[in-house]
């Protein structure tokens, strides 16, 4: 999976198409991500002896092929790509050519 935590991507498909936001979780084996602002989704959670029952809105994850990296210097959503430099694999931005590590 080319997309990591911490990444800023941008949504390409579903309700939340064009939101922009940072990815708070990964979740390779699923294939899926969390994204910061993005799916909210409501969870009414009971009372219990401490807390008080409330409604919360959550994110909920997002298959990775409906998120795509998104370049905040150039402001342009794009593909990763990996190259090799001094034995090192980095990742890089398809359209600008910038190194993302």
């Amino acid at each position: 999976m080319k997309i990591r935590k911490n990444d800023t991507v941008m949504v390409i498909t579903g309700k939340d198409k064009g939101k922009h936001g940072k990815v708070l979780k990964t979740d390779p084996k699923k294939g899926t991500v969390i994204v910061e602002g993005v799916n909210i989704q409501t969870k009414h959670q009971k009372q219990t002896r401490k807390e008080r029952a409330e409604i919360k809105h959550q994110e909920g994850p997002i298959n990775v092929s409906n998120v795509m990296y998104y370049d905040t210097k150039s402001k342009v959503a794009t593909r990763i790509g990996y190259t090799y430099e001094n034995d090192r694999k980095l990742r890089v931005a398809k359209k600008t050519g910038s190194v993302i590590d």
